[in-house]
């Protein structure tokens, strides 16, 4: 089936509805302040609920809070073709990340039923909990807790910065730790996973096509590098004498740039946090702390030997300088290959209703990522104009959202024929 003779989504009820849950944690500045917890997430997760309920679905919330809602198929195939993203935001974010994976899928489900048509396997529709970063210090908290990725034992004493329980918090958004182990059960049932995301970039913006199958996500390492040098006086030690963290860890920030430039095509590496100690004008900063990250687009050796020639050369710097160097691994994940079968389903699909389309690498990580590990999954990135993300200027055109609709329509229509 294809929908050569069907009309696509409706895309002014879409973007009506994406408009209505911007005003859930509009500020002063025009963005979105929607941290998942927070009470304009709780709001935002009862506006969908009940809209959820009205359309007639069966509702879930599992342990870690995720919000599912299932339109029953056939009957002909067992278990669930699920389509979601997340609702929550970045403080002063847009909204788009997350929300449009999420309306979309709501959207989608409505238009097949417009069109008459019943899929075989059940339709479910899924916003994980916590996909961006918050005050637990959990981002993709929904997604990896579904997986079996954080370990049930280590979250029960987990804290926000006022103290505020991880455990109390998800009781509130009818979440429950001793309900995890109903989610490990549900894997078989999830026969495969699309999620809609803005790209958050210029790829596709830059031939000015509206969509792109995603057959990837980036690996990630960050490594938060502690050195220690010794506090002086900034004006009675002189230059041959001091053990100045600060300067140490100038150089090594430099050599994450240098080493990065040299394989630009494989990776992009940053410093964007670090603390300078005592940090006063007139003395010799005897302490440093910076977080550096790389993420890998390609395969894992070269992302690795990345990763080793900068802590390389900054061992090298540290000896150099008499600074002692400790570090603390915060994250060390490959990249995350996605399904080539469901690849397929979306580019026949883009190519079935007459969209160009791109195969990219997502540099972000994204609740697919983690997906990937239970169940067939995929991701389609939608043109972001700017490539502007995480602010209030992010923005994607109504028309690449109807062309990712349309694309998306024909994706759950094919993948439910393939799949068996």
């Amino acid at each position: 089936m294809t929908l050569s003779k069907l009309h696509g989504i409706d895309i002014d009820r879409l973007m009506s509805n994406i408009e209505d849950y911007a005003q859930y944690g509009k500020n002063e500045y025009g963005g979105i302040t929607r941290p998942s917890f927070s009470e304009e997430d709780k709001k935002v997760r009862n506006k969908f609920i009940n809209e959820l309920k009205d359309l007639g679905l069966e509702i879930t919330v599992d342990g870690a809070a995720n919000i599912w809602a299932r339109k029953k198929g056939t009957g002909m195939k067992t278990g669930a073709i699920v389509v979601g993203s997340h609702l929550d935001s970045v403080p002063n974010g847009g909204k788009f990340d997350g929300p449009l994976g999420v309306l979309m899928a709501k959207e989608l489900l409505i238009s097949l039923e417009e069109h008459n048509i019943q899929l075989d396997h059940d339709l479910e529709i899924v916003s994980f909990t916590a996909e961006e970063s918050n005050d637990f210090n959990l981002s993709t908290f929904g997604s990896r807790s579904f997986t079996g990725k954080l370990p049930l034992e280590k979250l029960k004493d987990v804290t926000d910065s006022t103290g505020t329980k991880l455990t109390d918090a998800l009781l509130e958004v009818d979440g429950n730790l001793d309900s995890y182990p109903e989610m490990y059960r549900q894997y078989e049932d999830k026969k495969a996973f699309f999620e809609l995301h803005i790209e958050q970039g210029k790829r596709l913006e830059s031939q000015n096509i509206s969509v792109a199958s995603v057959d990837r996500m980036a690996g990630v390492y960050r490594n938060n590098i502690k050195l220690i040098g010794e506090s002086n006086h900034s004006g009675t030690t002189t230059m041959d004498s001091r053990t100045d963290a600060l300067t140490a860890a100038s150089e090594m920030i430099l050599q994450v740039e240098n080493v990065c430039q040299e394989h630009k095509n494989d990776v992009v590496g940053t410093v964007g946090k670090a603390n300078v100690y005592p940090n006063a004008t007139n003395i010799v900063p005897g302490e440093v702390e910076f977080l550096f990250e790389v993420r890998g687009q390609t395969n894992k050796e070269m992302f690795h030997y990345v990763i080793s020639e900068i802590l390389s050369q900054c061992k090298d710097i540290a000896s150099k300088r008499g600074i002692t160097m400790e570090e603390d691994v915060i994250i060390n994940q490959d990249p995350i290959p996605l399904d080539n079968d469901l690849i397929d389903v979306l580019n026949q699909s883009a190519e079935q209703v007459n969209e160009p389309h791109l195969t990219l690498t997502s540099m972000a990580v994204h609740d697919a990522a983690h997906m990937s590990s239970v169940t067939k999954s995929v991701m389609l990135f939608v043109k972001s104009i700017d490539g502007k993300s995480h602010c209030p200027e992010e923005y994607t055109r109504p028309d690449d959202i109807e062309a990712a609709g349309k694309v998306l329509l024909q994706s759950l229509i094919s993948a439910d024929a393939k799949l068996s």
